[in-house]
């Protein structure tokens, strides 16, 4: 199911998600209603804040521009080991039609519960890399603009009022 995606500045993109208790059915249908969304939106990431659900859960998958990669489900992921820098330029479902230059770690290493609740490791760099750092801020509370200049940020925060706007605006079917 394609749930709606959450635009910014909703308070709830703020909040710090809850770790998930217990890896279930209803955790699994969370993943994959959060794959379906992010492929309807054309993304390549997405955390459970993003369509309201304040969980510790994140979807992934670079394979458009790294086609060596799989798609990844990550429930409460830890970000171990950062290493280098590198400069981005994001964007985000919740903020659709801005990206700006964001300053992350070139390499990390994540550890994680896949979707049957076996914990993983996995070191990732390029794109990888960025997605997990995007989506793991998201679950404690962060979106990229919270990275750049304040004026920026606001430039950002008033057009995107806009497009909140113009949204609740729509007559529903």
């Amino acid at each position: 199911m394609v749930r709606e995606i959450l635009i910014w500045p909703d308070p709830i993109l703020k909040q710090k998600a809850r770790p998930v208790a217990r890896v279930d059915d209803s955790i699994r249908t969370l993943v994959q209603d959060m794959f379906e969304t992010m492929y309807a939106a054309d993304g390549v990431g997405l955390a459970a804040p993003q369509v309201g659900i304040l969980q510790r859960v994140i979807v992934l998958d670079t394979r458009p521009r790294q086609p060596e990669s799989q798609p990844l489900a990550m429930i409460n992921p830890e970000l171990i080991a950062l290493e280098g820098k590198t400069t981005y330029t994001e964007g985000c479902l919740s903020i659709p039609g801005e990206a700006e230059d964001v300053n992350r770690a070139a390499v990390v290493t994540v550890k994680y519960l896949d979707p049957e609740g076996r914990e993983q490791t996995l070191t990732c760099d390029g794109l990888l890399a960025i997605a997990v750092q995007h989506e793991t801020d998201h679950l404690n509370g962060t979106v990229f603009v919270d990275h750049v200049s304040t004026l920026k940020r606001e430039l950002i925060r008033k057009r995107m009022k806009r497009v909140k706007s113009s949204r609740e605006d729509r007559p529903t079917a």
